[in-house]
């Protein structure tokens, strides 16, 4: 009788504290729905739908046709075959009201499988040298029997919303951030 109301308290107190762990950040399932979305968008190859997870003061810097034109020639190129699964989330900030929107920075993680079978050599070794430089040696790795690279990127966006139910994104990216002073608040830059 003692070891089952023991065992009940017990339980009930990992209730609680998952529960209120839960609560903590409500944020985090509509952010991770929005990132979820634009990242499915963009590996279904569904490139204006996911360009439309955008936040669109990047269109200042970037304008929207260029950018479906960047995705398409990226993820739908026919002598590169790309495929994108595996995606998981770090631990996003809760969101930060700066003037009339929120912002929260969101780490995520995929795998990446990229098929360079129909380029030639020399463009096959610019590509590994990008993917590199980008996601870093320790995250790509070349498989010269299939001709593919599998690539570990661990990205950051940031989330922006107005309502904290509707979220659109900026990826964050340090080459970028000269040009991001445009887009997102400095005490969003500096944490890049």
């Amino acid at each position: 009788m003692m070891k089952t109301r023991s065992f009940l308290f017990l339980f009930v107190l990992l209730s609680f504290v998952t529960f209120s762990k839960a609560q903590s950040n409500p944020d985090d399932a509509a952010i991770k729905k929005s990132l979820t979305g634009f990242v499915n968008s963009i590996k279904e190859k569904k490139i204006e739908q996911g360009v439309n997870h955008i936040y669109p003061k990047f269109f200042t810097i970037i304008p929207k046709e260029q950018m479906v034109q960047i995705l398409t020639m990226t993820y739908n190129n026919p002598f590169m075959k790309i495929d994108m699964s595996n995606l998981r989330f770090g631990n996003i900030e809760k969101p930060e009201k700066i003037g009339n929107e929120y912002f929260a920075l969101a780490p995520y993680f995929f795998s990446l499988r990229c098929n360079v079978s129909s380029i030639n050599d020399d463009m096959k070794k610019k590509i590994g040298a990008a993917f590199t430089q980008k996601y870093g040696k320790n995250n790509v790795k070349y498989l010269a029997n299939e001709s593919t690279y599998l690539v570990h990127a661990n990205m950051r966006a940031c989330a922006v919303s107005q309502d904290r139910k509707s979220w659109k994104f900026v990826i964050l990216e340090k080459e970028y951030k000269s040009q991001l002073v445009k887009v997102l608040p400095k005490k969003i830059l500096d944490k890049i």
